[in-house]
């Protein structure tokens, strides 16, 4: 049995978490810690399948830290590539292609909230893409 400090929580992606799916595609998305936990930032897992891609403009800053894979963000004609135990920077108003070269699972870091900057956002409704999987 693991004990927790206050102020000190640990997280793994085979909690059990609510995963989101994009349509029918093999990437998913599950939120770890956020601001339901009081958190000022949202911590939380991406799960995508070989070539599974996401166009996005970023309404937060988020760090993207590969656990397994390589994953790569493309932006202005330019691709950035990581994979285990490498970081990828995004700040707002960046416009993005989220993309796996290989199986890839990444902790993603987002400050503000990404889903509530993103309710604000002028991209509000690509929220509705991503459901629940039952």
């Amino acid at each position: 049995m693991q004990h927790e400090t206050p102020g000190v929580r640990k997280v793994s992606s085979n909690d059990e978490l609510t995963w989101y799916r994009r349509a029918q595609q093999e990437l998913r998305l599950a939120d770890a810690i956020d601001g339901s936990d009081g958190a000022a930032m949202t911590v939380g897992f991406c799960r995508y399948a070989a070539g599974e891609s996401n166009e996005w403009v970023m309404s937060y800053d988020e760090a993207l830290v590969v656990t397994k894979g390589r994953f790569a963000v493309d932006s202005g004609g330019t691709s950035t590539v990581a994979g285990p135990g490498e970081v990828i920077y995004l700040s707002p108003d960046t416009p993005v292609v989220y993309r796996a070269e290989e199986e890839s699972e990444v902790v993603y870091v987002s400050y503000p909230h990404w889903m509530e900057a993103t309710k604000r956002s002028p991209y509000a409704e690509r929220l509705s893409e991503f459901q629940p999987e039952a």
